[in-house]
């Protein structure tokens, strides 16, 4: 039987690595991204002197941004790439989780930093807490929404 989807062929060769698979490379690609978003956080609160309110937001803002719109793209191609689609729904979904996991990084730095004591590594800390806390929420729902893989049963 020949395919007469064009895609089929790059569906097959895009196939899951498998949950272990994919926890590796979403750490490897993950770690890689913390280190562009560590490394802009650290830039524009240390060199361009946004270390204080209101600025300090727009910091964590920006780079959340950064590094999560390399992993978005790192993901797709490398980890979650038997999970990929083009269209609307994939696209929409990405952008609502990224919008979410946007706003729990900058509220979770913003509370880290009213809990954590003053201290030449309090920026950092605080960055840490509020990039590990969306790194999960972004693994669950990038593994199981966005990049949801087709299911193989057989009707």
């Amino acid at each position: 039987m020949v395919a007469t989807d064009p895609q089929a062929d790059v569906a097959a060769a895009q196939s899951s690595p498998g949950l272990l698979g994919q926890l590796i490379r979403f750490a490897l690609i993950g770690g890689f991204c913390a280190l562009v978003d560590l490394g802009t956080y650290t830039l524009l609160t240390q060199v361009a002197g946004m270390a204080t309110s209101p600025w300090v937001d727009i910091a964590r803002a920006i780079s959340f941004i950064v590094g999560t719109t390399t992993a978005f793209f790192l993901n797709r191609k490398f980890t979650f790439a038997g999970g990929r689609r083009d269209g609307k729904a994939q696209v929409g979904s990405f952008v609502l989780l990224y919008t979410v996991t946007f706003f729990v990084a900058v509220g979770v730095n913003q509370l880290m930093l009213h809990v954590l004591p003053e201290s030449a590594w309090q920026h950092t800390l605080c960055w840490a807490v509020s990039q590990a806390t969306a790194t999960v929420i972004n693994f669950v729902m990038l593994k199981w929404v966005v990049f949801r893989e087709p299911s193989t049963k057989e009707n």
